[in-house]
């Protein structure tokens, strides 16, 4: 992007701003605990007064790396809390529609994350940029966020995370290596993450009056 991501001004107001929204009309969230650069902090905590995010109890410093980060919040959720999403503050589109639904199958199955089929065809390339072979699409998700897990649960995959120094993308991952099932919602709707300028693009499209914005709260 070439700036801070989470602070582009999207629909009137910072991508962060939607993603903080959409956990704060959430009645099943009970409390938002936000992970940030040292350096973003102060900006972290204006935007929180400026929304007046009622729910956002704690703003703690992220790590070098994304499970160090992932880690860091985990460690300032209160010890008894049942279940803990973990979203990422460039998914703007999220919505309490489809945290519930999120929550709701983790419920079920103790570890749930919201994914999209891969549609397109996928091709492996060499490091020369040419297609050095085909990939099976069958079965292939692209996962997104929030991921939701019992609190138990992602304590206990990330504690294994940061014991064995092995580094994770995403929490599914960590979850998988306790050789834990964890259930995918297809979600269709609108969810994609903020990385390109086009994809600014595309959101602010979405979020216009009249535009497709889907799965408000019901």
């Amino acid at each position: 992007m070439g700036r801070d991501k989470l602070f582009a001004k999207l629909a009137g107001k910072s991508v962060l701003a939607h993603s903080i929204a959409a956990f704060e009309k959430s009645p099943q969230v009970g409390e938002i605990i936000l992970v940030a650069r040292q350096d973003r902090m102060p900006a972290m905590r204006r935007l929180v007064e400026a929304g007046n995010f009622a729910k956002v109890r704690q703003i703690v410093p992220g790590g070098a790396e994304r499970h160090l980060s992932v880690w860091n919040g985990l460690c300032a959720v209160k010890a008894k809390t049942g279940y803990i999403a973990i979203h990422d503050g460039a998914r703007p589109l999220v919505t309490p529609a489809l945290i519930r639904k999120c929550l709701k199958l983790a419920r079920e199955h103790g570890a749930a994350c919201c994914a999209a089929p891969i549609p397109d065809t996928i091709k492996r390339a060499s490091p020369e940029g040419f297609v050095s072979d085909s990939v099976e699409r069958a079965g292939l998700w692209a996962m997104q966020t929030p991921q939701i897990f019992g609190g138990a649960l992602i304590r206990e995959a990330y504690a294994a995370v940061i014991a064995n120094r092995e580094p994770v993308t995403d929490e599914v991952s960590a979850v998988q290596r306790l050789g834990r099932k964890i259930a995918l919602l297809r979600n269709d709707d609108w969810n994609f993450k903020i990385t390109f300028p086009k994809d600014l693009e595309m959101a602010e499209h979405v979020l216009a009056p009249g535009g497709n914005k889907p799965g408000k709260p019901r």
